[in-house]
């Protein structure tokens, strides 16, 4: 039962102001059906709203709905006092007016019977279709006797699944909240606050996503009075000082009429003014407001290429604010908003805010998917659909496709799916929805993938490959590798790369640079299936003989053996650490303290800082023994069993591990320094190519430094 049925015995409550002329549908309502063959009056005003969208539309099944809806809900009171059938009638009447076509209309009216009333899905489906059926069933809430405290959220996914079928379920939904938001004063505080707060958190996103400014803008103004009353009461008291506010944007638009009438640019200039949130944004944006800060210019035109002549002509005759500038024609928003956003000084230094579109666009604008009526055909039987929407969002193959579904629709239903439990579903749905803006990112096999602003890498890795970004051990993007925590960009190219290692997986670290709930969702329980990879890994201790080892460290190891300076025989033959010669390198020798001889690869940087040092080098050259020390360092994204899997290549190759040292990872990067000992050292590319295959390591390259000691 809903919250707004009650007894028609229970006592009647402060009467809410409505938007809508309660009274008359509630007495309407009251004398029953009309005369056979006749829409009944209680929704004339319906029917007239739905004619004007679409002139050839068949009133005969609205007529049903109704006759169904009032005889099933007669008896029925809201809290407000009224009939509760002015309700169906004043969601179907909302929605009218935005242009919906009528299937849904026909829902609208029907959308509470089978939570409120003895009628049932079957007798639903039996006398108006599968259609309709399928958009009733969509909004119908869950019992809280089947799921208690779990039944709203679990709702909200019934209906999000229903939505990734038809959208026109949450446009029902979405009308319905509107209406009861306009009557909530008849609520107790507490309960009005509650249903404030979920409107706020969710369905307001949902509308802003769905495109329908119309019900968004008023739902926020709603939400606004009833949560911050203090700031509502100040910005509208601000609205009605500057009520002569409109004065000052009507003179402005009558002048951009005249620049436009003189450049032959036929359009129609209106003046919108700000809803209360608006304000109160400008406000905190601005501090103090001059008159045009209430309301702004709204230019509608005929055709695309119009948008852009009128923009030509406003920058021309007026000085524009060229930072206030955003065209949302050729980079749509992904809810479906076109539209150009400009700001223009007069000559008394008057700054007013312009929106430019075509009127399809301004229809889609206001309307959303609720202008594009069935998502899913592109002919219906009642010739529903707002005029051109087919055409835009026509497929190949004759059907109009949903234009929400590819983006964050599927996404959000792909995520759904993994959340084990009420709670998360919802708070993770509520933090996908504050995400109000996307990026659209290219994958590398020319595929595209929509990302809330501010995803990383490892967001484009879930959603690309779901559970199997698992083994993601890096990312390439814009063709550079980059760390899993860097955060994407409008128009950038991500490859992720995974290991070949089924057994790895994520790290703690990576939740700290998800922003998705699929990629949140997936990680977290891999972790709970993974409760080792948990505990964070102590890094390999560095040898007591490292720095030694890679330096030389005054040992020589059997370094004579393998290099000699046949211009001071007996003299002690290092190999330098910085750069780890072998043959068949290159090499230079120099004197240094104490008769010893350092050789260096010819490319080294120390040759030139001893030349510089007026050091004199000396011939050296390899001796026959091939067993040599070389020094490696490797690059690589930090991973769980990263070191064991690069020593188990080292063995493989033949190499001995004489040092190694760890850094600690800074970016999920770490560097791992090996000094090895080679028995051949023809050995040495192939071995450098084993490092490289391990995934996870994306450079293994000679040391060009002193090791750390």
């Amino acid at each position: 039962m809903s919250a707004e049925a009650t007894n028609p015995g229970a006592p009647s409550r402060r009467r809410a102001r409505a938007r809508l002329d309660l009274r008359r549908l509630g007495r309407a309502a009251l004398l029953g059906p009309a005369p056979r063959g006749r829409v009944p009056d209680a929704i004339g005003h319906v029917a007239e709203a739905h004619r004007a969208h679409h002139p050839d539309a068949d009133l005969a099944i609205l007529r049903r709905a109704y006759l169904l809806a009032e005889s099933s809900h007669r008896g029925q009171f809201r809290k407000s006092g009224e009939p509760y059938i002015t309700h169906p009638l004043a969601v179907t009447l909302i929605l009218a007016e935005l242009g919906a076509e009528t299937v849904t209309l026909t829902a609208s009216l029907l959308h509470d019977t089978v939570e409120d009333t003895e009628v049932t899905l079957d007798q639903v489906r039996e006398e108006f279709g599968e259609e309709v059926c399928y958009l009733v069933d969509g909004v119908t809430k869950l019992e809280k006797v089947d799921y208690g405290a779990a039944a709203e959220p679990e709702t909200f996914r019934k209906m999000l699944v229903a939505t990734g079928n038809d959208v026109r379920v949450m446009s029902i939904k979405l009308a319905d909240r509107l209406h009861n938001m306009r009557t909530l004063g008849v609520m107790r505080p507490e309960k009005q606050e509650r249903i404030a707060k979920v409107t706020r958190d969710v369905l307001i996103p949902l509308a802003e996503r769905l495109g329908v400014q119309a019900l968004k803008t008023e739902l926020e103004d709603l939400v606004f009075a009833i949560l911050h009353p203090e700031e509502y009461e100040r910005t509208r008291a601000l609205i009605a000082e500057n009520a002569d506010a409109v004065d000052a944007l009507a003179a402005v638009a009558e002048k951009v009429r005249a620049v436009l009438r003189d450049a032959g640019i036929q359009a129609e200039v209106l003046v919108r003014p700000r809803h209360f949130v608006s304000v109160h944004r400008v406000r905190l944006k601005r501090g103090d407001l001059s008159g045009t800060d209430f309301g702004r210019l709204l230019v509608l035109v005929g055709e695309d290429a119009d948008c852009y002549a009128v923009l030509g002509e406003l920058h021309t005759c007026f000085t524009p604010l060229i930072s206030e500038f955003k065209d949302f024609i050729a980079a749509p928003k992904f809810n479906l908003y076109q539209s150009l956003h400009t700001a223009v000084a007069g000559t008394d230094g008057a700054v007013a805010e312009v929106l430019i579109r075509t009127h399809q666009m301004h229809r889609v604008a206001e309307a959303g998917v609720v202008a594009l009526g069935n998502p899913s055909t592109a002919d219906t039987s009642d010739g529903a659909g707002a005029p051109g929407a087919d055409d835009a969002c026509a497929g190949a193959d004759g059907e109009r496709a949903d234009p929400t579904r590819p983006g964050w629709l599927s996404r959000l239903l792909d995520w759904q799916e993994s959340a084990p439990d009420t709670d998360t579903f919802w708070t993770s749905l509520q933090a996908d929805l504050a995400e109000d803006r996307e990026i659209t990112v290219f994958r590398a096999d020319g595929g595209t993938l929509g990302l809330p602003a501010g995803a990383s890498c490892v967001d484009a890795a879930y959603a690309q490959y779901g559970e199997a970004a698992h083994a993601c051990v890096g990312a390439r993007v814009n063709g550079r590798l980059a760390a899993l925590a860097t955060r994407l960009g409008d128009g950038d190219t991500v490859e992720p790369l995974l290991a070949q290692d089924a057994a790895s997986g994520p790290s703690p670290e990576w939740l700290q640079h998800a922003r998705t709930p699929a990629a949140r969702i997936a990680i977290t329980g891999w972790l709970a299936e993974h409760p080792e990879a948990a505990k964070p890994q102590a890094a390999a201790p560095r040898a007591a003989a490292c720095g030694s080892a890679a330096s030389g460290g005054g040992r020589r190891a059997g370094a004579d053996a393998v290099a000699e300076a046949p211009g001071l025989p007996g003299a002690t033959v290092r190999l330098a650490g910085c750069c780890t010669p072998v043959p068949p390198d290159a090499v230079t020798g120099f004197p240094v303290r104490g008769g010893a001889v350092t050789v260096h690869r010819g490319e080294c940087p120390g040759v030139s800082r001893m030349r510089a040092m007026g050091r004199e080098p000396v011939e050296v050259r390899w001796g026959r023994a091939a067993e040599c020390r070389v020094t490696l360092v490797a690059e690589a994204f930090g991973r769980p069993r990263l070191l064991a899997d690069l020593t188990e290549a080292i063995a493989t190759a033949g190499a001995a591990v004489v040092s190694a040292i760890v850094e600690p990872p800074s970016e999920q990067r770490v560097r791992h320094t090996y000094t090895l000992r080679l028995q051949d050292a023809a050995g040495l590319p192939a071995l450098m190519r084993a490092m490289r295959d391990v995934a996870g390591v994306y450079d293994v390259s000679r040391a060009r430094h002193p090791a750390l000691p």
